[in-house]
């Protein structure tokens, strides 16, 4: 399989810190925003809406979305439940990633970060920040209330590591980029150090953990 990609996209990462985990092989193909390439002609060929993620399988089929490719990648293993009540609970939680967590903490990081296009103090800018707060506080609450059901190894979405703790995980991540503190959530906190402990994790440059951060494009 094929995965299309840019090297700072915090949803393609999500795509390749699963694959990782799992220990599925993909061949990536890492496009420049810089240089225009998700407007190319040939990339519009692959995905039409000129966006990565984008999964092509090795039948020449494409699928598009960072959740939609999860769930193909996760499909039939321990990261996916079998019972349907733990289904639900995995996509209560990637339903709140893509509705309340993902959008606010994206802005922040491109706009302050990444494109630099932004004052900290716009309002628009303040009331990104307090979506991006709210959805932490609500995250750093679903920590904790797990913690305390299921014990300190605790999980978003059970009492095991699921594609709702992957799709969560890059923005959150990624969070002070855009000038969010984290140990202001010390139940994140802790489910981050689990993350990155676990066999297979994958920081967003590969073997560099040290450049999750990085502003720059083809950081080597």
């Amino acid at each position: 399989m094929r995965l299309y990609d840019t090297q700072r996209s915090g949803n393609a990462w999500k795509v390749r810190l699963l694959a990782s985990l799992l220990n599925i092989r993909l061949e990536r193909v890492t496009l420049s925003i810089d240089a225009g390439d998700l407007g190319s002609a040939a990339f519009r060929r692959v995905n039409p809406l000129a966006q990565v993620p984008t999964l092509e399988l090795n039948d020449g089929r494409t699928i598009y979305e960072s959740q939609a490719i999860l769930h193909y990648l996760a499909h039939r293993t321990s990261l996916w439940p079998e019972d349907r009540f733990g289904q639900s609970q995995v996509l209560t939680w990637l339903s709140f990633e893509q509705s309340q967590h993902m959008h606010p903490l994206a802005q922040l990081r491109l706009r302050l970060a990444l494109h630099r296009s932004a004052d900290a103090s716009a309002p628009e800018m303040l009331a990104l920040r307090a979506q991006a707060l709210k959805a932490l506080t609500q995250l750093d609450a679903r920590l904790s209330a797990q913690a305390a059901a299921n014990g300190p190894d605790a999980w978003v979405a059970g009492t095991s590591i699921s594609i709702a703790d992957v799709a969560l995980y890059p923005y959150t991540r990624l969070a002070p980029m855009g000038g969010i503190d984290l140990s202001a959530f010390p139940s994140i906190c802790a489910w981050l150090e689990r993350i990155e402990a676990h066999p297979g994790y994958e920081p967003l440059i590969p073997g560099q953990p040290d450049l999750n951060y990085t502003t720059k494009e083809n950081s080597k």
